[in-house]
């Protein structure tokens, strides 16, 4: 019997989903079981556009389509709670599984506690993350060390050239998403089966019951972990903490107690409401113009900044998505994250 706490290296007995996953299979295969076993109506998972750097949300209900989501993509940023809660009602008509990101998992958290997502019927399955890399990054990285993708990613992370990752995912402090119901990575895995297998850690009973039921199906090869890995995984998650506090010192206090600087960095928008439309939290958010302001000005007032911030800035979850999307690169995320953590510390 399986129990929140538990810990296993993870392997799938399924040969095909075995060739293409990484790190054993085991979240592939527990994802088909799920579907297979009516514990969920769907899986929620991104898959492969246009090209590496291009990550679409897609809805699974076949459980022979899952193999389609195996493998990862380190340079597709795409917050998949905002689908969640957009273009699927929130969950609130059908369970699903979903591969999450922590910030991906700290979004359902948040939209959960908003009443946007029946969070009871979401399985949330977390992924261990350093940090995803910059598309324009991902390239550089693939041209100089003349490698594949994977193989520049594992080299990068070798050589701690921490610099590649996103400058919000260098801030995060959440690398372990202990808040989701299974989580996974191969973060622990040594000796022989280091690569080959999944370090997979339960969390819930939601989590407990996929575990055990892939398992007692003859799906997956369970083993207890290596101690010298559990340990090493502990180290690598309380390093990561302290990089993340070390760099949110260094960019928080360089500039956000400069009103010179945002007022600069400010204005450059163009009020696109981009930074808006595509947080994952705020995406419905009807942000008005104040009276005395008058319309089609530009640069907006910096009245209209400060709203932006109070509106948005005690919910950012870190996620970098205001970055991605703004036009003219505003740092925007550095200040809601700020305000976000001054808050916290506040409460």
């Amino acid at each position: 019997m399986i129990n929140p706490g538990d810990m296993y290296y993870v392997i799938t007995n399924d040969e095909d989903i075995r060739r293409k996953a990484q790190n054993g299979g085991a979240i592939t295969t527990m994802l088909k079981y799920a579907l297979e076993a009516g514990l969920v109506d769907a899986v929620v998972v991104m898959v492969k556009g246009a090209d590496i750097y291009d990550g679409v949300p897609r809805v699974i209900t076949c459980p022979d389509e899952v193999i389609t989501s195996a493998g990862s993509l380190h340079s597709a940023h795409v917050n998949i709670g905002r689908f969640i809660a957009r273009y699927l009602d929130g969950a609130r008509h059908m369970k699903i599984a979903v591969t999450v990101k922590p910030c991906d998992a700290r979004t359902l958290v948040k939209l959960g506690s908003m009443g946007k997502v029946k969070m009871e019927n979401v399985t949330m399955i977390g992924l261990n993350c350093g940090g995803t890399v910059h598309p324009i990054r991902t390239r550089e990285l693939i041209e100089r060390m003349n490698a594949s993708v994977m193989d520049a990613f594992v080299r990068e992370e070798v050589e701690k050239n921490e610099k590649s990752r996103r400058e919000n995912c260098l801030r995060c402090e959440t690398k372990i998403p202990y808040m989701t119901d299974l989580i996974c990575g191969n973060w622990g895995v040594v000796g022989p089966k280091a690569g080959k297998a999944t370090f997979v850690e339960v969390s819930s009973e939601k989590g407990a019951r996929i575990l055990d039921g892939t398992a007692q199906a003859g799906l997956l090869q369970l083993s207890p972990p290596d101690p010298k890995g559990v340990e090493m995984r502990r180290r690598i998650n309380n390093g990561m903490a302290k990089l993340a506090a070390r760099h949110q010192a260094e960019q928080f206090s360089l500039n956000n107690a400069d009103i010179d600087y945002w007022a600069k960095e400010f204005s450059k928008c163009i009020k696109c409401q981009g930074c808006i439309l595509y947080c994952p939290v705020a995406f419905e958010a009807k942000l008005k113009t104040p009276h005395y302001e008058g319309k089609g000005r530009l640069p907006p007032a910096f009245s209209y900044h400060i709203a932006k911030a109070a509106a948005v800035g005690q919910n950012c979850i870190n996620c970098g998505c205001c970055d991605d999307v703004c036009p003219v690169d505003i740092p925007i995320s550095k200040l809601y994250h700020d305000v976000q953590k001054r808050l916290e510390t506040d409460r």
